[in-house]
């Protein structure tokens, strides 16, 4: 009995292990970072505020890749996005991404920062999505919700980018249209902490820390860090941007 009980704790250990598991302590979403309108904008919200499960809430994990601090990390395939910060730690969020035939992957740089951004569909969406407005106001209506974090390749908008949203019981699907959603407690968070011109890597399938990758974090990496300018990032063809 006692050598099944130790064989059954190698084995659990070694899955833990191949599956990239990281200690993580879960990081209270506060309002600390609130301006005045966000306070007041966000006690009257239209939509119903949704229980995230637990998995994708906010926290401080332990990172093992190798991209510099100030970095966001987009694991599509686990749904997670990350924050890298100093002595191998970095702020995961749970996020919403696109489904398969929508997705992308690539190297991108933040470009234009908002509050409470306006919406104009593209074309693209109202082919796909409408008849919708020609504009939307800012606010928590819209479906970008609190921030929008516009990434660009080069000096051009990839009309991809990072947003909140109005649909936070999404969170942990792929269901948008190709950007990146957070809760807007989330996006407001992330805001506050990133710099204009950061960098965001959007792993391609199977090379995040998710089930599809047993390898974890450490294997793929360098690929990535190969690329020392954003004009390498990579779309859908077939996408022109969307929510």
């Amino acid at each position: 009995m006692a050598m099944r009980a130790i064989a059954f704790l190698v084995v659990g250990l070694a899955a833990l292990t191949l599956g990239g598991c990281m200690q993580e302590t879960l990081e209270p979403a506060t309002q600390a970072g609130w301006k005045p309108r966000d306070k007041e904008l966000m006690a009257n919200l239209p939509y119903a505020q949704a229980s995230i499960p637990e998995a994708y809430r906010r926290a401080i994990v332990d990172y093992h890749r190798k991209e510099a601090p100030g970095t966001i990390v987009v694991d599509s395939d686990a749904r997670y996005l990350y924050y890298v910060q100093p002595n191998g730690k970095a702020i995961r969020y749970g996020i919403t991404v696109g489904e398969e035939a929508q997705a992308w992957s690539g190297i991108a740089k933040v470009g234009r920062m908002e509050e409470w951004p306006a919406w104009v569909p593209t074309p693209g969406e109202q082919q796909r999505l409408g008849p919708l407005p020609a504009f939307v106001t800012g606010g928590p209506h819209n479906p970008l919700g609190a921030r929008g974090i516009y990434l660009f390749s080069g000096n051009k908008d990839t009309l991809y980018r990072i947003h909140g949203t109005n649909q936070p019981e999404y969170i942990g699907q792929a269901i948008s249209s190709g950007c990146i959603r957070m809760t807007n407690e989330d996006v407001i968070d992330l805001y506050n902490r990133v710099k204009m011109g950061s960098i965001v890597v959007v792993l391609a399938p199977k090379q995040g820390d998710s089930p599809f990758n047993p390898r974890g974090r450490r294997a793929d990496a360098a690929a990535l860090l190969t690329h020392k300018s954003t004009d390498a990032f990579i779309a859908a063809p077939a996408l022109t941007g969307a929510v």
